[in-house]
């Protein structure tokens, strides 16, 4: 086997505010946060397979950027009708990454031996939830009149599935871009403008 490849998620680092997240920083375990949980044990799952000599990289995926599914057509549509708004406090920040640099991300650790171990698969550039809901208004020629939607809200219809969108996670690409790796979307507004811009 060339390589073992084994996609996780930046949600292991579970809600943490402004700080600036690294593949050192520690899993989101004392928070007691579920979803850091999950992704911990999946990926203490690949050690084994390390530990036969076989080349193994751990993707942690950050929010994907696609038309075709995933959390963007979701922030997208109530934004197309008129209704969209920033989620919470809109201070949580956001890790994100085109899903066309995803591909080539995860091809480069397949073909390339110098890849190995863990790897935040983010662009270098995070926002905050106000900031992406104010650049997607923008690529979507829509106006923000609508006050922000209340954590409260999101927890009453979401339940734990609302800390997706309100957990923050500022999550930093340098390991990756060390490695050479060259983003072809690497800021939101190009993104998402090759997402949605001959669409709208």
């Amino acid at each position: 086997m060339k390589a073992f490849i084994s996609a996780s998620a930046i949600g292991v680092y579970g809600d943490t505010a402004d700080t600036v997240l690294t593949e050192d920083t520690p899993p989101g375990l004392p928070t007691h946060d579920f979803l850091a949980d999950v992704a911990h044990q999946w990926e203490l799952a690949t050690e084994p397979i390390a530990a036969l000599g076989i080349r193994t990289v751990i993707p942690r995926i950050g929010i994907v950027l696609s038309t075709e599914g995933g959390a963007l057509p979701q922030m997208a549509r109530p934004m197309k009708l008129g209704a969209g708004a920033a989620l919470g406090s809109g201070r949580q920040f956001m890790s994100w990454i085109h899903l066309d640099d995803l591909c080539r991300l995860i091809m480069a650790m397949i073909d390339d031996d110098n890849w190995q171990g863990t790897y935040n698969a983010v662009a270098p550039a995070p926002v905050t939830n106000q900031q992406f809901t104010e650049t997607l208004a923008q690529v979507l020629h829509r106006r923000l009149v609508l006050p922000k939607v209340p954590a409260f809200g999101l927890k009453l219809a979401l339940g734990e599935m609302s800390e997706i969108v309100l957990a923050s996670q500022r999550v930093s690409a340098d390991k990756v871009l060390a490695q050479g790796f060259t983003y072809e979307y690497p800021e939101l507004r190009g993104a998402l403008d090759a997402l949605y811009g001959e669409t709208v």
